[in-house]
This record gives C-alpha cells, structure tokens and sequence, in this order.
C-alpha cells in the first residue's frame, strides 16, 4: 500500500516519545470527504490515534476536499472549537 506524503510526516509525528503529548489535547477532529484524493491517508492517521489511545473525533463527509467548505465550517469546525476551547486557566 503507498503511503502519501501527508500519511507518512503524520505518522512520523506518532512516535512514542510525542503520545503523551498528543494525550494531553483537549481535543483532537479529523474529517475528510468520502471522495477526497486523502481519504486512505487520513483514515491510515485515524487507525494510528486509535491504536495509540488518542482520543479523537472523525468524520468521513460526503464529498470532495473543498466539497460545501462554508458549511462545515460553521456546522463542524466553529462548534468544536466552541465546545473544546476555553480560556479559564482552571481548565483542563
């Protein structure tokens, strides 16, 4: 199976030394369209944040890389960020 370019410097990144960090997120979303020339690779970096225990959130959409941009990002990208970030230092 070929790896792309993006799989391989993601999967790189997946070293052990650099999980824990990855842990520490306070949130971690992927999506890609069903039709997207990254889907395989996307869903290859999926299957690693799963195997290493990395709690995240992932999406396949219907459709290609820039397919309906506006809508998810205001139906998907605005509020996970407004569920996951805070700015109150007593957040974890």
């Amino acid at each position: 199976m070929r790896i792309g370019v993006m799989a391989c410097l993601a999967l790189a990144a997946l070293t052990p030394e650099y999980i824990g960090h990855l842990r520490r997120y306070r949130a971690v979303a992927i999506d890609v369209g069903d039709q997207d020339g990254l889907k395989a690779d996307t869903g290859m970096l999926h299957d690693a944040l799963d195997q290493y225990g990395v709690a995240h959130r992932f999406e396949i959409y219907p459709g290609t890389h820039t397919s309906a941009v506006a809508d998810r990002f205001q139906n998907h990208v605005l509020p996970f960020f407004s569920d996951t970030l805070c700015a109150d230092p007593r957040c974890k």
